[in-house]
């Protein structure tokens, strides 16, 4: 059973993990690092010297910025500097206008930005920003969340600093979670208590029907939605998950300005973990209980495996996510816990390994891969199926199964996660 003081543990912990986000997450946190750093320096930089882990720099070097028809970093700080407020989190750009775009070019040309890699940190999620004018310099650390500040400082006075003490990474394992706690979470808690999470509902939907209007990205929703759902895929519910899924992600990393809600500091695992389930819930004719019910499942997995994969790293968060989703589309199927177990061993057995090879346009490809392969389950989990503990990673005790793939992911893959980067920056 879950107590009193665990329930209000996990309702903190999932408004503090699903919140909007304009843009993909890691160029738009280095955007909110430097609109602090503005803010602290107290007028427009003259020079911003920015300082990432590879795979801040990973995620950002390939994605566009909402509102400026951009990619990458450069015009993300700019816009950071010239525009940016930190009140606003995730969603700090949301005032950037055509004009302000056109002064963030002028300040890009003026080569006024110098990005680096930050050389010898373990820590995956690391921006740090100094700002300098008229001989003033602040400076702003953002690390193990993409909106925690460790260290703020302005000259000689250091206004926060938490960097000998625990970052947001550890700071957000100290609630032990568990499938188990997880699906009691989901399934018991009064449904008052949990409503705010159809937000993510009407959020993340919006975004994919803007995707169908326009032409974002490789326009993967757009094309499902086209003459192949009827020629090839079938007008069915596993088409309309895969369609609404890869439009929102579509928009998203193209940079419109549509805001989605995101899980663990991601938009496409907050896309991931929503729309599927609401689109199988929708077209079945599910209750909103059923919905939230169903939507908290999925989301509250994903946390809960992100707890030990940490922020970032070299495996693809849409496996992750698309975890979610599958447990949540095996309840509305009827599922048991145990049947949603069994879709969780069954994703873990299949998309472990996919690899990030930063934000792009292309991560709707690989989002609508993690899709698929949750209906799949879920279906596998419907009859019964379920890979055994003598297969691969698979563990007979699905805790332990997911602790097999963030370890993984977390550390298996750092030397294909270096790997990834050498390639990225030598093309």
């Amino acid at each position: 059973m879950i107590t009193e003081l665990e329930k209000k543990q996990i309702i903190e912990l999932i408004h503090q993990e699903v919140i909007p986000a304009i843009g993909c997450t890691e160029p738009i946190s280095v955007a909110l690092c430097v609109a602090k750093a503005t803010e602290v320096l107290g007028r427009v930089p003259e020079k911003i010297e920015v300082l990432l882990s590879a795979n801040i720099l990973k995620n950002a070097m390939g994605v566009g910025i909402p509102g400026t028809g951009m990619i990458g970093l450069p015009i993300a700080i700019a816009l950071g500097a010239l525009i940016g407020k930190s009140e606003y989190q995730l969603e700090v750009l949301k005032d950037s206008t055509p004009e302000t775009v056109e002064a963030g070019k002028r300040f890009i040309d003026e080569k006024r930005i110098h990005i680096s890699l930050k050389e010898n940190i373990n820590e995956k999620l690391y921006i740090e920003v100094c700002c300098e004018a008229e001989g003033n310099k602040a400076v702003a650390i953002i690390a193990g969340g993409h909106t925690s500040f460790i260290y703020i400082a302005c000259n000689d006075s250091i206004l926060l600093n938490k960097q000998t003490v625990a970052t947001g990474e550890e700071k957000q394992t100290t609630l032990e979670l568990s499938l188990r706690k997880v699906y009691d979470f989901a399934m018991t808690t009064p449904l008052d208590e949990i409503r705010f999470i159809l937000e993510t509902a009407r959020l993340n939907k919006v975004a994919a029907e803007r995707s169908f209007e326009g032409d974002y990205g490789h326009a993967l929703g757009k094309i499902l939605r086209g003459t192949y759902e009827h020629k090839i895929m079938g007008d069915s519910v596993f088409s309309h998950i895969l369609s609404y899924t890869s439009g929102a992600c579509d928009a998203r990393m193209a940079g419109a300005m549509i805001p989605v809600m995101s899980n663990s500091g991601s938009g496409n695992q907050g896309i991931s973990a929503t729309l599927p389930v609401l689109v199988y819930a929708e077209e079945n004719g599910k209750s909103e209980e059923e919905i939230i019910r169903a939507l908290m499942l999925s989301h509250l997995t994903v946390i809960y495996i992100k707890q030990s994969l940490g922020r970032l790293s070299a495996l693809c968060g849409c496996v992750v996510a698309a975890t979610g989703s599958s447990c949540g589309i095996t309840w509305l199927m009827g599922g048991t816990y145990e049947q949603v177990a069994y879709a969780v061993q069954n994703m873990i057995a299949n998309l472990t390994g996919m690899i990030c090879d930063g934000a792009k346009p292309s991560c709707a490809l690989k989002v609508t891969t993690g899709v698929s392969t949750a209906v799949l389950s879920a279906i596998m989990a419907m009859e019964n199926r379920c890979v055994t503990s003598v297969e691969g990673i698979i563990d007979e005790d699905v805790d332990q199964s997911i602790r097999n793939l963030t370890k993984i992911g977390s550390k298996g893959m750092n030397e294909t996660d270096k790997l990834v980067l050498e390639i990225m920056t030598s093309k």
